[in-house]
């Protein structure tokens, strides 16, 4: 038998994950199998197993995969030395919002991890994984914006727990409705104005801000 180089063993494993991403979209997480990515990507599951240990594995080197940009991205708006948080918090978001209009394979990952991931059944396992993964989100979130808190930039009243998930929640429904209904809203045209609104908030809110000393 020929042994794989490093090479081609990561082309199999990027073709198992490209193949995961249509047959996930087509038919949900829950109803998938391994046969089907298997058929999809034209391997064997025996392929599949050298490089994952079963369809939840699949799926979470999916969403990494998927999410790496964005991690690499946020992790330069969450250095503390930045001179404008809030400016690059802002245009994080809005890049995040053009990301998922512009580039096909971020909106079938948005749109299986919103409206195809059955958080039920067999799938118990990958609710748990998302619980983390959200609260991770929302915890970088949180620290953007205490540096910008520190800037100046927001108020030093600024609930940050608070803020931080309703702003994830901002940009996580928004997403959602455009997935469902893509003509109801130009995303991409809008991005800039959904954010400017979202970030407006945080300063003017009263229900974003602790209640002041007294």
């Amino acid at each position: 038998m020929v042994r794989r180089t490093k090479s081609e063993a990561l082309a199999t494993r990027e073709r198992i994950l490209d193949a995961a991403e249509q047959v996930f979209q087509h038919k949900g997480v829950l109803s998938a199998s391994l046969n089907d990515i298997a058929s999809q990507a034209g391997v064997t599951r025996g392929a599949i197993y050298w490089h994952f240990k079963n369809k939840h594995d699949v799926f979470m080197a999916m969403v990494e995969r998927g999410r790496l940009p964005f991690d690499m991205l946020s992790e330069k708006v969450e250095d503390p030395q930045e001179p404008d948080p809030l400016g690059k918090l802002s245009e994080f978001m809005v890049f995040v919002l053009h990301r998922v209009v512009t580039d096909p394979a971020q909106q079938r990952l948005m749109e299986i991890m919103f409206h195809k991931c059955e958080f039920s059944g067999d799938n118990q396992e990958l609710l748990a994984q998302q619980r983390t993964k959200t609260r991770e989100s929302c915890e970088r979130i949180g620290r953007m914006l205490g540096n910008a808190v520190q800037r100046g930039q927001l108020p030093a009243t600024l609930n940050l727990k608070r803020a931080a998930i309703w702003l994830h929640s901002q940009l996580t429904g928004v997403i959602m409705h455009w997935l469902l209904a893509p003509n109801d809203l130009d995303l991409a045209g809008e991005a800039e104005g959904i954010v400017a609104t979202s970030l407006g908030c945080l300063q003017s809110s009263p229900f974003l801000q602790d209640r002041a000393p007294t």
